[in-house]
């Protein structure tokens, strides 16, 4: 006969159950109604547990949605891959166009996978908590630093140069566009279902627009060096 489970591992297992099903739960009522508006009362009921084990788990309402933001964010799998791409031996340029490859083909799984993370994002974005300072210094803002350095190092300027940090901005939003705002891109653009070989499409798009700037704008800065120095030198 098979030996029965010490008490220690079935009772983890149950514990690592209760959470995940107020994880799910949680996920679900904060993305119908929004953090304001949910409540812990409700999160229980939907998960079938009982009220204090969410301040067992979380500690509290705010602790179980920075929880639940944190997958939003993450989801689907890690950022491991995403990361993994500023460690590799390549030219700049050909990370930089890995990385929108990668990060359009994560946004739009996303996207189709379930609109509960989508619906999560847009409650923050309208009524922003306490729990997105920490989610985006923990998740978004480590990769951003490392988008940025790898621009700056395209350009040849600082990370922490102005234009270094608005062509961030502008790959980071060129990237969302096609992800997210579907809806009125099949109203402008019904032959762009957005299939693998699309998204192929955009993202190579995105990246040759993106370097053809990219590389000028080293260019652009001599010359502007070199017109203020001619000026000054007519002084």
């Amino acid at each position: 006969m098979a030996a029965s489970q010490p008490s220690s591992t079935r009772h983890t297992a149950a514990n690592d159950e209760t959470r995940t099903r107020l994880l799910q739960a949680a996920s679900e009522v904060f993305a119908d109604r929004g953090y304001h508006y949910a409540t812990v009362r409700e999160i229980c009921n939907r998960a079938n547990v009982n009220l204090a084990l969410v301040n067992y788990h979380f500690g509290d309402k705010l602790e179980l949605y920075t929880e639940v933001l944190r997958s939003a964010v993450k989801h689907p799998g890690g950022l491991h891959e995403v990361h993994d791409l500023f460690t590799h031996a390549d030219e700049p340029e050909t990370i930089l166009r890995k990385f929108i490859h990668v990060m359009l083909h994560r946004m739009v799984k996303r996207r189709e996978g379930s609109n509960l993370h989508m619906r999560l994002m847009l409650h923050e974005l309208a009524r922003p908590t306490p729990a997105v300072a920490r989610v985006v210094d923990e998740s978004i803002k480590p990769l951003h630093d490392r988008l940025r350095g790898l621009l700056g190092e395209i350009m040849g300027l600082p990370p922490e140069h102005d234009k270094t940090r608005l062509c961030t901005q502008s790959i980071i939003g060129q990237t969302i566009h096609y992800a997210h705002h579907s809806p009125v891109i099949a109203r402008l653009w019904p032959e762009l279902k957005m299939t693998s070989e699309q998204q192929d499409m955009v993202a190579d798009h995105i990246a040759d627009f993106s370097l053809a700037y990219l590389k000028l704008t080293p260019k652009k800065h001599s010359l502007r060096k070199a017109v203020k120095s001619k000026q000054r030198g007519k002084r």
